[in-house]
């Protein structure tokens, strides 16, 4: 995916924002605020800093994201799906029994 600026992350923010709190309406669990504050600096970072690519997600050269404050793990769900880890219509399964997707990532 190409590096975005200005508008474009503003937009790829809002997308996301969206799609973690309908994950999160959907679980009926969850803890948005936090989410939505922090999206812009995740946004920025998936899709204007780090080295990712969901087509090799094993690369040794890749950036890590480590994630210390689990509870905001629907925007990291959001970004991942956009990105195109997993489909975006997974990120309805959050906090199901069964899911990829659990309350805190590991």
């Amino acid at each position: 995916m190409e590096k975005l600026y200005g508008k474009q992350l503003e937009i790829m923010a809002t997308k996301a924002r969206l799609l973690g709190l309908d994950a999160v309406h959907t679980a009926a669990s969850g803890h948005i605020g936090g989410s939505l504050s922090a999206m812009d600096i995740l946004t920025t970072l998936y899709f204007n800093v780090m080295h990712v690519d969901p087509a090799n997600p094993q690369d040794p050269d890749r950036d890590r994201f480590v994630l210390s404050k689990g509870h905001v793990c629907p925007i990291l769900y959001s970004a991942l799906g956009i990105l195109g880890y997993f489909p975006e219509s997974v990120l309805h399964t959050l906090r199901q029994e069964g899911s990829m997707l659990q309350g805190h990532p590991s």
